[in-house]
């Protein structure tokens, strides 16, 4: 006897990933930038899923290919056989590297050692710290290394990035850029990329650069000085579903350590996502959702798991979405504020509980 499929358990939590957003940021970003893009989609493309973002980004004729922060995100996305280039951020173990280079990842390097212990077929991009002090040869070391990949026919690229472009201060972003280009004229032509998000947005297209990274702003955010500049949309909007629908009556408490008590009687729905699916802890008693229309207070400490939400006179049952943050309504912006965070560590903090679901 053939036993039975296990059955198909539903998630309680959606993120919904706008096709058409996407591409129409990728489209207003690369008209800024005047070049191409090249889509960091680390972090599981900033929470969002990183198949569910790079397939749709692919068909893209502003996307040149894609950035990865480590391996196992080069090589999940080498997977997908999108035909696109894929450059790793950051530096591999010389272990790693065969096995990258067999992939086709374009490799980071700052290092004379780097650059000689390369395979022969490996295309390198020369990673360039002007300022950031974080990864990189700085600048009066790169151009030997440059010249060595070169040499070795191995130089596709070269890269910096900024640390303050997303400032309202762009005095040290302009230094920055002096000083990589200063480096790009030693060297021969190649595909020479320093703009991320709030570069593009600042800085507008700069001389000289092949390809722009717009990490945040591709999924449609951008500093508060600068969102009049480009209208980015959000990619994302993400439902929970309600699991329970119950009654509290006044002077109860509600949720861990009686943090809120009922000024009268209410009517609550218990909703299926927590801070270990990535929404903040730190929102408690801040926290809105919208439901069928209207803003509900979350009520009490936020869960593990789970949330009440205050549903007096609304019709609603178990099984229901309501809306946690959308393009319209309550914005991820909100829900970081709320938990005393920025939108890029709530949008990263979504767990596997929650799928990613492409819509138009």
């Amino acid at each position: 006897m053939t036993a039975a499929p296990p059955p198909e358990f539903a998630a309680r939590a959606r993120a919904l990933i706008s096709e058409t957003a996407l591409l129409h940021n990728l489209a207003a970003l690369s008209a800024r930038a005047e070049v191409p893009l090249l889509l960091p989609v680390k972090a599981n493309a900033y929470g969002h899923g990183l198949e569910t973002i790079a397939r749709p980004a692919a068909r893209s004729p502003h996307l040149w290919g894609f950035a990865v922060a480590v391996p196992r995100e080069a090589q999940a996305l080498a997977a997908l056989n999108l035909g696109k280039p894929i450059l790793l951020l950051t530096p591999p173990t010389p272990q790693e590297v065969p096995a990258l280079v067999a992939l086709g990842v374009r490799i980071p390097v700052a290092t004379l050692a780097e650059a000689e212990a390369l395979p022969e077929h490996a295309r390198a991009h020369l990673k360039v710290d002007t300022g950031m002090n974080r990864l990189g040869a700085r600048p009066e070391a790169a151009v030997a290394v440059g010249q060595r990949l070169a040499e070795r026919g191995q130089l596709e690229g070269a890269y910096t990035h900024f640390a303050t472009s997303d400032e309202p201060d762009l005095g040290f972003a302009h230094e920055q850029f002096r000083r990589f280009t200063a480096v790009l004229a030693a060297l021969p032509p190649l595909l020479a990329h320093a703009s991320n998000g709030g570069g593009i947005l600042s800085l507008g297209a700069l001389p000289g650069m092949a390809l722009a990274r717009p990490g945040l702003a591709a999924y449609g955010f951008a500093p508060p000085h600068l969102r009049e500049v480009l209208p980015l949309r959000p990619v994302m909007s993400l439902q929970a579903q309600v699991t329970f629908v119950h009654g509290a009556h006044a002077g109860e408490t509600i949720s861990y350590g009686g943090l809120y008590t009922a000024p009268r009687d209410l009517t609550l729905a218990t909703v299926g996502i927590g801070y270990a699916d990535g929404y903040p802890r730190n929102a408690t008693l801040h926290a809105q959702v919208t439901v069928q229309g209207e803003r509900r207070p979350v009520l009490g400490r936020i869960c593990m798991d789970q949330f009440m939400v205050d549903v007096t006179g609304l019709d609603v049952k178990a099984g229901d979405w309501i809306d946690l943050w959308a393009d319209q309504g309550i914005t991820v912006s909100e829900v970081a504020a709320w938990g005393g965070t920025i939108e890029y560590e709530v949008l990263t903090g979504l767990g596997a509980r929650v799928d990613r679901v492409l819509a138009p």
